[in-house]
């Protein structure tokens, strides 16, 4: 039974937020930091004159407190200015075998690096070197290598606008354009999609929007945990009567309501602002067919109001003004039966229909999405259906309306546009070969399955990795860390110690780094960094806290450090580059015009924002127009076996990313533990299993993810949930959107077996 005692399973009856937020930052702060005076960190979060959030792009509000954090944004935080030290007598102490048998949490809970180090095979421990000694080395096994493109360069989304600028200088004078990407794995078929749908591969919508929308939809999403800060702007959506529409195979109480610590009132009343005014459990991997769905009684009840003397509920004016493919798109709704649309979704027609009125009877539309629509072997298909209900009705460069998608880590997507991509543009190109004399290559290189694979395989033999956490983050860990410790070079650029740095090659290095709230002191001072959000602003941030350790340098530096050592006859002024940001901006303004003034409109409050033509009805596409692309098939799962379930790997409370804060999954439940499935409770009863029953979750090819506990869950019948990257066993490296290359985490059929 659903309400049988399991340990560390109890519902969690509270909202998002309030109290149990306060808490559970109150308890970060004294496990990390205890009675240190970098708490005052927490103040110049999101500040002007302070440092972006290390976690999630959500964009700053408009500062009107002090508080501009949410409590997973403060995880982050105590995360980074944590009080603990991994120094030389910590590797003196334990192997790199021993090691490896850690939980990821408990590697990084460690504490942070002090001092580069390299792994002694001899004694199977990591010790500790000097700067030089480290640039030497690396520089030395890049210069051995006999093709640029055996070297793999990957960045994660916390590194800053500068340093991606510079490591992707870095590649390109080496002469390699593989630059496996964190985006590959969560927004890159919003990368890939909507430049052919609208012109432009990132959202359309500023914060400012949601004051004018008559109404928003949610799909794919939990920003309860994954970008706490948006539940503020949906309760002010909420509170001023606009509808809320959610569609997620779970239900996440960030969706349902929200307490805002910071409204006295709901804080001492207990009471708290609903969010979602309509909530629909679509099936894992029903999106498309839903979308569809919403498509078809939109045509449907257009064609009666015409048929009745009215207008219509498409918006003419705007379609034959702006846009391509109707005919098409038509057709392909046309094709489809309410049969298939409500067994593909898990919705009914009702449903459907009920979503796509709320949709049609508003004048202004925001849909956000998350990476439940784009982490599918069809997520490229899932945004571009959803651009083009958008584009029914005109819903886009008008205020309060447009496509949000939310992208992860803070700066995932400044990243792309200051040049880190695999398949770069050869404007880009000529512009970065003119402003630095140097020859880039212009073959497209490695996305980070085609990294991995190519290590696996052999033909890659080197790997730098700026920032993140690649071996554990990729699906298929049995390729992925077996393509590690095939290398011949492993350098990892971090704050904390990993996985991916224990997959030792033949020369293995670890660069300790700046963290966002530190201070960065260079030759010309104390210097900012900048970073772009999910809503195209870029702004500068500033770290306040004295380093962890002396011996520690900042992304830049290290950057322009290998450069140096890896490119004796390198045309670039690394330490000229280095001295000084201001220098570095000016040269991402030389190569990329739409960072016109970059240096002095970064020191206005806020910022400045990059141009989106499609904000301004301004479609970036060969002919002008937005176009209605059609996806012929409503199957996310097509061309692999079929199983009688359908699961998402879903990230806790405590976690971002692959970083674990700690084991609890507060509300959902679940506390203390990460081995649970969730199962809707009639898929158990039907199987024959009950609520807290241990089971071997089986998926494609007989990959087994084993004992698991079942916990009865409110979630889409036919859908189940597990924690990633427990679950990336599941999926194989050859599983992916074939458009963008995103692995399917959020979409594998499997089945349940008892354990």
């Amino acid at each position: 039974m659903a309400d049988k005692d399991l340990d560390g399973v109890k519902p969690y009856e509270g909202p998002a937020g309030g109290w149990g937020a306060l808490r559970a930052v109150a308890l970060a702060v004294r496990g990390q930091m205890g009675a240190s005076t970098e708490t005052r960190a927490l103040l110049q979060m999101n500040q002007p004159d302070g440092f972006d959030c290390p976690g999630c792009a959500w964009p700053d509000p408009r500062h009107t407190s002090s508080f501009e954090f949410c409590e997973n944004g403060a995880k982050a935080v105590t995360w980074e200015a944590t009080a603990k030290r991994v120094d030389p007598a910590f590797f003196a102490e334990h192997s790199v075998t021993e090691l490896w048998s850690w939980s990821d949490y408990a590697l990084e809970d460690a504490g942070r690096l002090t001092q580069p180090l390299r792994y002694d095979a001899a004694s199977d421990h990591f010790v500790a070197i000097g700067w030089d000694e480290a640039f030497a080395r690396i520089g030395g096994a890049m210069q051995a290598m006999t093709d640029p493109n055996q070297m793999e360069f990957y960045t994660s989304g916390r590194a800053s606008n500068e340093a991606a600028f510079l490591y992707q200088l870095l590649a390109r004078e080496y002469g390699t354009n593989n630059f496996p990407d964190c985006s590959n794995m969560c927004h890159e078929a919003t990368s890939v999609g909507l430049p052919k749908s609208i012109g432009v591969g990132k959202g359309t919508v500023t914060l400012e929007d949601f004051d004018h929308a008559d109404a928003v939809f949610c799909i794919g999403h939990n920003p309860g945990t994954n970008h706490p800060r948006m539940l503020g702007t949906l309760r002010e959506v909420s509170r001023r009567g606009a509808s809320i529409v959610v569609a997620n195979p779970m239900r996440e109480r960030g969706l349902e309501r929200f307490q805002d610590p910071q409204a006295p009132v709901e804080m001492v009343t207990l009471g708290a602002t609903p969010i979602a005014s309509t909530y629909h459990l679509v099936k894992v991997g029903g999106d498309a067919a839903m979308l569809k769905g919403m498509m078809k009684a939109l045509f449907a009840a257009d064609a009666a109001d015409l048929a009745a003397g009215g207008d219509g509920l498409l918006d003419r004016a705007f379609i034959a003004k702006h846009t391509v493919g109707l005919e098409a798109l038509q057709a392909d709704i046309a094709a489809i039966g309410w049969a298939e649309i409500e067994q593909r979704s898990g919705l009914s027609r009702a449903a459907v229909e009920h979503m796509a009125r709320i949709y049609w009877s508003a004048e202004r539309v925001i849909i956000c999405y998350g990476m439940g629509i784009t982490q599918h072997r069809h997520g490229t298909e899932n945004v571009q259906q959803i651009a083009n209900l958008l584009l029914l009705r005109g819903n886009f460069g008008k205020p309060g309306a447009g496509i949000c998608p939310l992208r992860g880590h803070s700066n995932v997507q400044g990243d792309r546009t200051v040049g880190i991509t695999e398949i770069p543009a050869e404007p880009f190109l000529a512009r970065l070969d003119a402003t630095f004399g140097i020859a880039s290559p212009r073959a497209h290189g490695h996305n980070a399955v085609e990294a991995v694979a190519a290590m696996r395989d052999g033909s890659a033999k080197g790997f730098i990795g700026l920032g993140g956490n690649l071996a554990v983050a990729m699906s298929d860990p049995e390729a992925s860390f077996t393509a590690f410790r095939n290398l011949d070079l492993n350098v990892q650029i971090c704050t904390k110690l990993n996985r991916t740095c224990l997959l030792t090659a033949r020369e293995s290095i670890v660069l300790p780094c700046l963290g966002r709230t530190e201070q960065d002191v260079q030759a010309g001072g104390v210097q900012a960094v900048t970073v772009e959000d999910s809503m195209s602003m870029v702004h500068a941030s500033r770290g306040r806290l004295k380093p962890a350790s002396d011996d520690l340098r900042s992304e830049p530096a290290i950057i322009a450090g290998i450069g140096r050592a890896a490119l004796p006859r390198t045309v670039v002024d690394w330490d000229w580059l280095v001295a000084d940001y201001d220098r570095i901006r000016d040269k991402i303004e030389a190569v990329f015009p739409d960072f016109f003034d970059f240096n002095a409109r970064i020191r206005q409050p806020g910022g400045f924002r990059l141009r989106v033509g499609a904000s301004s009805r301004e479609w970036d596409t060969a002919d002008g127009k937005a176009h209605f692309l059609v996806f012929p098939s409503m199957d996310e799962d097509e061309g692999r076996d079929d199983g009688p379930l359908t699961l998402t790997t879903i990230r806790s409370h405590d976690q971002y990313n692959t970083t674990i804060y700690g084991l609890d999954d507060r509300y959902r439940g679940i506390s203390g533990r990460r081995d649970v499935i969730f199962v809707n409770a009639e898929d158990l009863a039907a199987l024959g299993l009950e609520h807290g029953d241990r089971v071997d979750v089986i998926g494609p090819s007989g990959r087994t993810l084993a004992r698991q506990t079942a916990v009865a869950h409110p979630i889409a019948r036919g859908s189940v949930a597990a924690y990633y990257p427990e679950a990336n066993c599941l999926i194989a490296l050859d599983d992916y959107d074939r458009r963008s290359g995103t692995p399917s985490y959020k979409s594998l059929p499997v089945s349940l077996r008892a354990a």
